[in-house]
């Protein structure tokens, strides 16, 4: 990364929570101004130190024609983030998605903006061969620094192997690899790949596997390599799940982080609240149906939490399962610790 980005670089490798920014919509799904500029306020006012913007969660309904939306936002969320704390490091990744000739426009948009990273989606490109998808990051690479992305195949990903993954990591302007595979042979690929690229030190691993994050989080993960030991830990998160309650996601993450430093003192109850916040993942995003209720999941959790006007989505086909409202009552009134409605 550019020298002037030092203090970014560096909060990127030392780990920070980063949610991934929803889009407020209102009721005649026209972009509410806002309170899009209100939920990037809350996440930075959270102790967050970084927003996705145009990923999964800010709908990839954005980029459609007569929608238009992609530019608005990344440019809302940039200007927001310089008007609330303009000195303060905080990490600015814009979501980058199609193929090549998109994916570099992409890129030139969110350079345009002051982003710090591209989060490179490999999804819907099934017909491109991993040496095609590969050419892809180098060509995003060349205009922006990259920030990896293994998207499980339920939500539009697909399977990539470790000689991906290996090469993928010596891509010299990758700096963080975000895994949402949702699979721990899957995960343990990237790991592996990137423990055994000579640029280990450079990339930073950040767990997007919302079904594990506590259990990410305090993993080190270790491969003889050339018969010395390489560790390699998730030290953060770029995650969906951290788009709602995100102050006490910042709470959870900081006790991580002390319980590794204290000789994991604590463990067992860390690794408790990990199942409890799977327990709560499962229902925001709608595990039980294929994710078919992910979004609205997050917008009703955040509509409770009053930074939402409704839960509408683009699409409108993308609302909240049979069931899945109830079920929200319930993680509520189980988990009220994890809650941050009332701060």
């Amino acid at each position: 990364m550019k020298t002037t980005d030092q203090a970014i670089y560096n909060l990127l490798q030392q780990g920070t929570v980063i949610p991934a920014h929803p889009l407020a919509l209102d009721r005649n799904l026209f972009l509410d101004e806002k309170r899009q500029r209100a939920l990037t306020r809350y996440y930075m006012a959270s102790g967050a130190g970084g927003v996705a913007v145009g990923v999964h969660t800010t709908q990839f309904e954005i980029r459609k024609p007569g929608i238009n939306l992609l530019e608005p936002v990344l440019q809302l969320a940039a200007d927001e983030i310089e008007r609330t704390d303009p000195g303060r490091p905080f990490i600015k990744v814009a979501g980058i998605v199609g193929p090549t000739d998109i994916a570099v426009r992409e890129a030139e948009l969110a350079v345009k903006y002051g982003y710090h990273l591209g989060l490179v989606s490999m999804g819907g490109l099934s017909t491109l061969t991993e040496a095609e998808l590969i050419k892809r990051v180098e060509a995003v690479a060349a205009i922006i620094p990259v920030f990896g992305f293994y998207l499980q195949p339920a939500v539009g990903g697909r399977i990539l192997s470790y000689g991906f993954w290996r090469e993928f990591a010596e891509i010299p302007n990758v700096f963080a690899i975000k895994v949402a595979a949702f699979n721990r042979y899957q995960t343990l690929d990237v790991v592996r790949a990137v423990c055994n690229s000579s640029r280990r030190n450079d990339i930073a691993l950040y767990t997007g596997n919302d079904d594990n994050i506590v259990a990410d989080l305090l993993t080190p993960y270790r491969f003889n390599i050339n018969g010395e030991w390489i560790e390699k830990r998730f030290v953060g998160g770029l995650l969906g799940h951290w788009a709602v309650w995100t102050k006490k996601a910042v709470a959870l993450f900081r006790e991580i982080k002390d319980c590794i430093a204290g000789n994991y003192t604590g463990i067992e109850d860390l690794l408790a609240k990990g199942i409890a916040v799977t327990d709560m993942n499962a229902v925001i995003f709608d595990a039980n149906n294929s994710f078919k209720g992910c979004i609205p999941g997050i917008h009703e959790a955040l509509r409770r939490q009053g930074l939402l006007e409704g839960i509408w989505c683009l699409n409108p086909d993308e609302i909240l399962s049979p069931g899945q409202s109830a079920e929200i009552d319930r993680i509520y009134a189980q988990y009220p610790w994890f809650i941050d409605d009332a701060d």
